[in-house]
């Protein structure tokens, strides 16, 4: 069994005064519908461990799930387009970015982008935010399934080429329609939990 499917449900948090306790974790997050819900649910084999809406924005909340051994699988609010009220948006907004930046058991950030439209503006604010924390990025470029071999290579060639001066981000091709991609986002995200685990969280790993 892999370890996204041993993910069930812990908590969700509006506040970081009440972040649960962990030994590492690690995050999702992406732009309002690129599919980080779907992605989570084809990681885990589940079809509703999170929510999938047709409507973007619909994760507002910090969602922990647990995968055992003290070790979190955490779902962030989709950034970008959502019709909630002003207020609701930027509390919304400090939190993520609190959470971000001063979680200390963050080990890094799976970030998910719909292959046929990666690296739009908010993409870009959100690698140069986290670049800061010096933890690694993985990038899901999520509905491969929508392009041609040839157009996912393109695009696949095109995001390393602008992100090549970004050493500790790296990048694969993903599809939760045709379950392609989990083996390789499960071996990075293992990897990192075991450098956190095996140097303590004052050394981060690598991408």
């Amino acid at each position: 069994m892999t370890i996204f499917q041993n993910a069930r449900f812990y908590t969700t948090v509006n506040h970081l005064k009440d972040l649960p306790p962990t030994r590492a974790e690690v995050a999702f997050v992406g732009r309002s519908n690129a599919g980080k819900s779907s992605a989570i649910n084809t990681l885990a084999n589940r079809t509703r461990l999170a929510f999938v809406s047709k409507t973007p924005g619909r994760t507002q909340h910090i969602n922990f799930f647990d995968l055992g051994e003290e070790r979190y699988l955490v779902d962030l609010p989709g950034y970008g387009y959502a019709e909630v009220p002003e207020a609701v948006r930027t509390h919304w907004v400090a939190l993520l970015g609190r959470y971000l930046q001063t979680r200390q058991n963050l080990v890094g950030l799976i970030m998910i982008m719909d292959s046929r439209h990666p690296l739009k503006e908010l993409d870009w604010k959100m690698l140069e935010f986290f670049r800061e924390t010096g933890r690694p990025v993985h990038i899901l470029l999520s509905k491969s399934d929508k392009l041609s071999r040839m157009e996912q290579q393109k695009t696949l060639a095109s995001v390393k080429k602008a992100l090549a001066d970004y050493p500790a981000v790296s990048i694969q091709l993903f599809s939760s329609l045709k379950k392609t991609g989990g083996e390789t986002v499960e071996e990075v995200v293992e990897r990192w939990f075991d450098a956190y685990l095996a140097q303590g969280q004052d050394e981060m790993p690598s991408a």
